[in-house]
């Protein structure tokens, strides 16, 4: 890498929060995540290092997750975007990561998860959003009865 180019590795939520079930691999990722902000080799100047982290995704790995469908049930409900991320999702995000024009994005953690992780533990995304965007039977006004 002495001519340029990105180191990626993948991580995951379970670094920074707790996670059910995710257990001793979350301080992996945490130690991985750890790594890849330090590194910075002096025989490549050029060279970035980045860490994107999706959402729960179904993979194969993933599958030896007791529970994991319940996990992708309430990551699609805690979300903003109502939604999971996909396999392409993570590999559009990462491909932006690899154009010589984002070089100085490095040593950073992208999360690729639809705000899953901006929502804190106990929160869901319709506790999240102004009275007046949650729909039929929101408060009517900043006045009104519910």
């Amino acid at each position: 890498m002495r001519k340029g180019g990105t180191l990626f590795t993948i991580t995951y939520y379970g670094s920074q929060m707790v996670v059910k079930n995710y257990n001793i691999m979350g301080v992996a990722k945490a130690a991985l995540e750890a790594r890849c902000a330090i590194w910075r080799p002096s025989s490549a100047p050029r060279a970035s290092a980045c860490t994107p982290s999706p959402g729960p995704l179904a993979t194969r790995a993933a599958s030896g997750i007791p529970e994991f469908d319940e996990l992708l049930d309430k990551a699609r409900a805690k979300a903003p975007t109502l939604s999971l991320v996909s396999i392409d999702d993570v590999g559009v995000a990462t491909t932006l990561l690899a154009y010589d024009a984002t070089r100085l994005i490095t040593g950073e953690t992208l999360y690729i998860d639809g705000g899953y992780h901006i929502i804190d533990l106990l929160g869901s995304v319709r506790s999240c959003r102004p009275r007046d965007l949650r729909g039929p039977g929101s408060a009517k006004s900043a006045g009104g009865k519910r």
